[in-house]
């Protein structure tokens, strides 16, 4: 294993802030492939961070007993931003910038932005393939995913039917996306897979588990990686932008589910209840509105009229 600095500065506040890159090196001089895993954009997705832990130890363990088994080069970059996965927070300190809306041209000259291109121009010279790793927000509780843009979705589907997830989402594009680095490396012709599993500042052991054993099949699928035993995949629903059912709040209160996250549920199944803490009654009842997958559960209980509490995957959503 190989340790490189990809930026680097001397914070004011002690000792420098820099980007780590870990590099596993081919057997042969000329890889079959590049593959980069990236974590921590943001400072408050910790699940990312550790299944980067867990891919650098396997990958160190393996390079000391199998070396030959590294058809392809590796490059794990396991906390990105630093700064903000110190504080536990979302955006970068200090200057309240998020790194992942900082990427491509005419984003400014400020300290974020000039990390997060250093990280994207190191990664469009040395990654035939980047794996993006993201949690979701206090409020929602995800199944493990991959997100696809539409216009990418031809090259990106079976590579990310390899990632053993729960279900690849389709969706449109938006303008929101266009400053990503997912977004930016796809535009590069770069295929880039954003992974999003759990909630932010927890880990879920189960949920790592399965997207390292979906990370490990993806490197022996794609030739980098030689296993003799790669573990068993699931394949995953996929769903399309039209396929996905959004339940939301008519009533503010206290959202106490009733059915675990990951449950197939039937049109009317009830999901929980909104209650008034106060008054001590129900406010609202909430069901689901169709036949499907529940990926998608509301965790952060003080909801407002609006608010999404659930999403489903329609039943007749189809494999890829």
């Amino acid at each position: 294993m190989k340790t490189y600095t990809i930026a680097s500065y001397q914070s004011p506040l002690g000792g420098p802030v820099e980007i780590i890159k870990q590099t596993f090196t081919a057997v042969k001089d000329k890889p079959v492939k590049r593959i980069a895993f990236v974590s921590g954009l943001h400072g408050d997705e910790l699940e990312g961070v550790f299944i980067c832990h867990r891919l650098t130890e396997y990958l160190r363990q393996l390079k000391e007993t199998h070396s030959q088994a590294f058809l392809g080069e590796v490059n794990v970059y396991p906390a990105v931003n630093p700064q903000a996965l110190g504080a536990a927070s979302r955006l970068w300190p200090f200057f309240s910038v998020d790194m992942n809306r900082q990427m491509g041209n005419g984003n400014g000259a400020s300290l974020a932005a000039g990390f997060s291109n250093a990280l994207l121009d190191d990664l469009k010279s040395s990654s035939d393939i980047v794996v993006d790793f993201h949690a979701s927000n206090l409020h929602l509780k995800e199944l493990p995913q991959i997100r696809i843009i539409e216009e990418f979705g031809k090259k990106l589907i079976p590579l990310a039917s390899l990632c053993n997830t729960d279900l690849i989402w389709v969706h449109p594009t938006a303008p929101v996306f266009e400053a990503t680095l997912g977004y930016n490396l796809n535009r590069a012709k770069i295929p880039t897979l954003v992974v999003e599993t759990g909630i932010c500042l927890r880990i879920h052991p189960d949920f790592c588990d399965q997207v390292f054993k979906g990370m490990l099949n993806l490197l022996h699928n794609t030739g980098i990686l030689n296993l003799p035993d790669p573990p068993e995949v699931k394949p995953p629903l996929l769903v399309n932008p039209r396929q996905v059912a959004l339940i939301q709040a008519e009533h503010s209160g206290l959202f106490v589910s009733s059915i675990p996250l990951g449950s197939w549920v039937k049109k009317g199944e009830k999901l929980g209840d909104i209650v008034d803490a106060v008054n001590g009654t129900v406010m609202e009842t909430i069901v689901s509105t169709a036949d499907g997958l529940l990926f998608t559960l509301r965790e952060q209980p003080v909801i407002y009229q609006g608010a999404p509490l659930a999403r489903i995957a329609l039943k007749e959503t189809t494999q890829p």
